[in-house]
Order: C-alpha cells, then structure tokens, then sequence
C-alpha cells in the first residue's frame, strides 16, 4: 500500500508540473496511464477483473456445452456481470482503499484538478470493461461457437449505460464502507445477491416468481436483457426501451448518491 502510494504521489507530481504544456487533457491522460500501470501491476486486480468471469464462463460452458439455447443466455449474463465486477466492484474497493490511505485528501490538496484525478481512475475502469466484453465475445465464438454480436450499436449503447450505472453506484457504495478492511464483505454482499438473483447463469424467466419480479427491479437483469438482444437475438436498442429506462433511472441516482456522499478524508480522521 505504500510504495503504490507513492508512486501515485511521484506521477502526480510530474504530470502537475507539466500541466502547462498538456492542460486538463495531458493530466487526465497521464493519470489514466498511471492507474494502467498500477493495474497490472496487482495480480489480484487483474484476476478477479479478468480472470474470474472466464472461469465462470469455463466452468458453466462446459456443463452447457452441448445446449446451445442455454448458452445464448450464459455469455450475455457473464458479460453483464463482467460490466458489473470491472466497475462496481473495482471502484467501491478503489475509492474506499484511495480515501483510507489519505490518497484523496493529498489530491484535494495538489494543482491536480479533481476531476481529471477522477477521469484517470474512471477511464481505467472502461478500459477494463471493454477489454472484458472483447474476451468474453471472443470466448463465446471459439469455444462454444455463438455468433458474432449482431448489432454493435446496441452493445456499444448498454455497455456505456451500465458503465455508467454501475460506475456511480460502485462509488456511492464506497460511502458506506467505514475501512478498507470491510470493504469486501460490503462489495460482495451486493455483488453476490445481484448476480445471482439477476439471471447471469440462468434465463430469469424461469426463477420463481419473487426472484423475477425482484430481478425486474435491479438494474443488472436490464443491462442482461441489454446484452443478450445485441448479442445473440439480433435486437437493436428499440427492442429495450424499458431497460434503459431503468439503467438510466439506477445511473441517476447513482450519481446522485456518488456527488453528495463523496469524502476526501478517511473515517478516522
């Protein structure tokens, strides 16, 4: 935890000092780059970024593999929950640790300008989507044989929407997490229920009545429902008005609870 602090201290420094010649752009940029370093640089992150929804992939592909319905339902639900876990997950865990370790006092308290600190660590956070999304279209062509996605523009349209969605609401969770020690008991006991209540492993349709009409209410069966029509049932954004409307409805309020808990201090100081 040290040394990754410090090294965010020693970038900052060098991108403020040649903020003359980048302006907010280069400090944005420069801080993007640092949080991509930082990234791989924790084989942890990497994993349960990456590699965990490739293993429930695996895992439950191969129980599936010679039912093809079933898997048209599987790899839009891995790519929401990927949606979910590269940026919920990483930014409730990322802002609890960054304001815990007094990062984001220090930050307050620099030239930097907070919104391009914020820009770099939320850029990072869509890197990560889409590179997961990319896996996971790939994985489903090769291993199982699923088409290509049939319309990008409605992949393109509910990615950003649950980045968004789920972005705002990560940090506004992180509001509620009192150290960077409790930080995964509070993650996971929103993460957990989420996924499976909302239908990543299974068509929601078929859970019993009180897990579907509570999955209708949760922004992660949308972006599913999102997913699935731009994936596999050549179903443009028209066909999911509804969900974005919910997205749209979760994001909001997302932001709003982000903007107005927000604190540059740790709990104990």
């Amino acid at each position: 935890m040290t040394e990754h602090a410090i090294e965010r201290g020693r970038a900052r420094g060098g991108a403020i000092g040649r903020s003359a010649r980048g302006g907010w752009g280069g400090l944005a940029w420069r801080q993007y780059r640092l949080e991509r370093k930082m990234f791989w640089r924790n084989p942890s992150a990497a994993f349960f970024n990456f590699l965990l929804p490739l293993l429930f992939l695996g895992f439950f592909g191969a129980l599936l593999h010679d039912e093809f319905d079933s898997l048209q339902v599987l790899v839009p639900g891995i790519a929401g929950m990927a949606v979910m876990s590269t940026t919920f997950n990483a930014l409730a865990f990322n802002v609890t640790a960054l304001r815990e370790m007094g990062i984001l006092k220090r930050v307050r308290g620099t030239p930097l300008p907070t919104s391009a600190y914020l820009a770099g660590i939320a850029a990072s956070a869509v890197t990560n989507t889409v590179l997961q999304i990319t896996i996971i279209c790939v994985s489903g062509k090769a291993l199982f044989g699923l088409d290509w996605p049939d319309d990008l523009l409605s992949l393109a349209v509910f990615v950003t929407i649950g980045v968004v969605c789920f972005s705002s609401l990560g940090v506004a969770l992180s509001h509620a997490i009192p150290n960077f020690d409790a930080a995964p008991a509070y993650v996971n006991a929103a993460f957990l229920p989420l996924i499976f209540i909302s239908g990543v492993f299974y068509d929601a349709k078929d859970a019993p009545r009180v897990i579907s009409d509570a999955a209708q209410a949760l922004p992660l069966k949308h972006l599913i429902d999102g997913l699935s029509g731009a994936m596999v049932k050549s179903q443009g954004v028209g066909h999911h008005l509804t969900a974005l409307l919910v997205l749209g409805a979760w994001a909001a309020l997302g932001i709003a609870l982000a903007v107005r808990g927000f604190s540059w201090e740790s709990r104990g100081q």
